[in-house]
C-alpha cells in the first residue's frame, strides 16, 4: 500500500523530495492507513525508482546550490497507480485484532490476568479514539475523504470498546 500512497502524493506534489513525501505522510496521519517507518518508506521509494514507476530529477535546492533529489511519476508509474487504486479500492479485508490470538487460549490463562488484558485493550482503544477525535477536530488541513476515514476508524474503535466491555462483564459473571 505504501507504493500507492507515494504515487498518489507524487501526483499531488510533482517534483517533491523524498523527505517532503514522508513528512506529508506523517502530517496527514497516514499511519492510520498503513504501518510505515522512515526505512520502509525509503525502501519503497528506491524500489519504485528501480521499477521505473518514478524517476529522480536533480535540481538546485537552496542558496548553497546543494543538489537534492526530486521525484516525478513516470508513465509506467501512472499505470501502476491506476492498478493499485483498483486493487486497494475494490478490496475488503477481515478485521484482525492481535487480541483474537490471545482470546483463543483464554481458558488456559489465569482469569484475572485475562481480565487485565481486556482492560488494557479498553484503555488502548479509548486512547486511539481520543487521538482520532483530536485529529478530526483540530486539523483544518485534512481533506474531507481523510476525515471520513478517521471517523470510520473511530467508529470501529468505539465498537471494540463496547465488545471488550461486554467480554469483561461476561468473564466477571
Amino acid at each position: 500500500m505504501i507504493p500507492l500512497i507515494i504515487l498518489g502524493l507524487l501526483k499531488q506534489h510533482p517534483g517533491a523530495h523524498g523527505y517532503e513525501l514522508l513528512a506529508l505522510m506523517e502530517e496527514r496521519h497516514y499511519q492510520y492507513i498503513v504501518n510505515f517507518t522512515k526505512g520502509s518508506f525509503y525502501y519503497h521509494l528506491q524500489q519504485m525508482e528501480e521499477k521505473l514507476w518514478i524517476e529522480k530529477v536533480e535540481m538546485a535546492h537552496n542558496q548553497h546550490n546543494r543538489e537534492a533529489h526530486h521525484y516525478v511519476i513516470t508513465e509506467l508509474g501512472q499505470q501502476k497507480f491506476e492498478e493499485l487504486m483498483h486493487k486497494y479500492g475494490a478490496k475488503t479485508e477481515y478485521v484482525k485484532l492481535s487480541f483474537y490470538a490471545a482470546m483463543l487460549f483464554e481458558a488456559e490463562y489465569p482469569a484475572e490476568q485475562f481480565q487485565q488484558l481486556i482492560q488494557e485493550q479498553i484503555a488502548e482503544s479509548k486512547q486511539k479514539i481520543a487521538l482520532l477525535e483530536h485529529s478530526i477536530e483540530h486539523n483544518e488541513e485534512l481533506s474531507a475523504p481523510f476525515i471520513k476515514m478517521l471517523e470510520n476508524s473511530r467508529a470501529h474503535h468505539l465498537v471494540n470498546v463496547n465488545w471488550f466491555e461486554s467480554l469483561l462483564a461476561e468473564i466477571k459473571e
